[in-house]
């Protein structure tokens, strides 16, 4: 199965896409959303030509990409291109083996947007904690860029833009162009606003006593999917603990 809790009815055209990671004009197709328009090729060290024969293989109707970025306790970020003639988009979601086919919404980039998905902290625990021993992108660099579109955090530390400018230079952009390239990425979403992010508490006009589930953040960007609920709808407490803790966010997180 290529993606844990994928629909096994459908036909939909998945194909593992970590292989045009290596495309020279991958990090431009996969990018470019989040850049002004006029971004030229360049700027992500490729050309003209590359940013075509991207674009063509990554956006196929006939194979949606999926890249896998496997973390901790067997949890999985997916990214997947889906190549509908008339309804495109990339879906972002987490998955997990036990989870009974559910999914994890963290954002989607189409015509109807949802999203922030991850803040910061989560991007970045989940780029450097790979799992070496499932399929996937491993590359810490490669990772953070595959969910950087997902992004969206009001509090980015003050290195922000110098570790994406680095997780740039190392995919393949000119060392010259990823610092301003860095700063752009970050500071240009045209699908949300950067949101807040906090740990969830009970809400006295709740009309309840029972605890929170405690450990993995809420966002409060109106167009979340992060926003008043928890991942992955239905799992349970355990599995929500554990979920918490690959997230780098948990209390009892390393």
């Amino acid at each position: 199965m290529l993606i844990e809790g994928y629909d096994p009815e459908s036909d939909d055209p998945l194909v593992a896409g970590e292989d045009l990671l290596t495309l020279p004009g991958f990090w431009l197709c996969h990018l470019g959303v989040l850049c002004p328009s006029g971004t030229r090729p360049e700027t992500f060290g490729a050309d003209a030509a590359d940013a075509d024969a991207a674009f063509e293989t990554v956006m196929d109707e006939d194979s949606w990409p999926v890249f896998r970025i496997p973390f901790g306790g067997g949890h999985t970020a997916v990214v997947l291109y889906r190549n509908f003639d008339d309804d495109a988009g990339v879906e972002f979601f987490v998955t997990h083996p036990e989870w009974a086919g559910r999914q994890g919404h963290l954002a989607t980039i189409d015509g109807h947007p949802a999203g922030p998905g991850l803040a910061w902290p989560e991007l970045r625990h989940i780029a450097h904690t790979p799992d070496a021993a499932a399929p996937g992108v491993q590359d810490p660099h490669a990772r953070l860029l595959l969910l950087l579109p997902v992004l969206g955090d009001t509090d980015l530390p003050d290195d922000a833009a110098a570790q994406v400018a680095a997780s740039l230079t190392a995919t393949g952009t000119p060392a010259g162009e990823a610092p301003a390239l860095a700063s752009v990425l970050l500071a240009h979403n045209p699908f949300w606003s950067p949101a807040g992010w906090a740990l969830p508490s009970a809400s006295p006009l709740s009309g309840t006593t029972d605890a929170p589930w405690e450990g993995v953040l809420c966002c409060d960007g109106p167009l979340s999917p992060r926003n008043g609920l928890r991942i992955a709808q239905g799992i349970n407490r355990a599995q929500h603990e554990r979920l918490a803790a690959a997230l780098g966010t948990s209390p009892a997180a390393p």
